[in-house]
């Protein structure tokens, strides 16, 4: 399995509704609101690299996202 995080910067008006929508998708494990530069953070978890990429697709072209940045889990030696 694949674990990534998926920042997202919502339209303005929008933060609530992306945010139920990221909740609906079978990939997420945790959808957390932050400050700063990206509203949200969704946690997913994935088969493989392909599936990473079509959830992360589906997830950008979603009304009231105004574009994301994929962060995938990283294997380091001892792991």
């Amino acid at each position: 399995m694949i674990s990534a995080c998926i920042l997202i910067r919502t339209e303005r008006g929008r933060f609530d509704e992306v945010v139920e929508r990221m909740k609906q998708f079978s990939e997420t494990k945790n959808v957390i609101a932050v400050l700063g530069r990206y509203d949200v953070v969704v946690e997913i978890e994935v088969p493989d690299y392909d599936s990473l990429g079509k959830t992360v697709m589906k997830m950008g072209k979603m009304g009231g996202v105004v574009f994301t940045e994929t962060l995938p889990e990283m294997k380091t030696e001892g792991q």
